[in-house]
């Protein structure tokens, strides 16, 4: 049941593998980088990159509204996709629904991912901004 606990613990548990090489680890590698990357700009443009990214992480974005808004077209368009997918032995139905499935799996996935990352973006740079507030 290992595959239900997510990407979190996924990450533990090659952290927790070989705990001599955690700061070269894969994936340290990237977030890393992002950081040395933020900490090398000036802080009054890593504000306006910090804005731009909540806007970002807080906009509704296209794969939502695609998502709610696609079978809303279907039912204007129900009387002619019944005549086209529903036609007597034809399996044009079951290749449409695989189709559907698996283009909103597919977008879903691609949001979320874009979101988790914009929320990283986000601390990572809100970090900075303290630190260097503090300092």
């Amino acid at each position: 049941m290992n595959f239900l606990r997510g990407d979190a613990h996924k990450i533990y548990r090659h952290l927790k593998k070989d705990p001599n090489n955690i700061k070269n680890h894969k994936y340290l590698r990237d977030i890393k980088e992002i950081q040395q990357f933020y900490e090398s700009i000036d802080s009054d443009i890593l504000k306006l990159i910090y804005y731009r990214l909540v806007k970002e992480n807080n906009g509704s974005g296209m794969i939502p509204i695609y998502v709610s808004s696609i079978p809303f077209l279907f039912l204007i368009f129900s009387q002619n996709l019944q005549a086209v997918l529903f036609v007597e032995g034809s399996r044009n139905w079951m290749i449409f629904i695989f189709i559907y499935i698996i283009g909103i799996t597919f977008s879903l996935y691609l949001h979320f991912r874009e979101k988790a990352w914009a929320a990283s973006h986000i601390e990572i740079i809100q970090d900075i901004l303290k630190n260097r507030k503090d300092d």
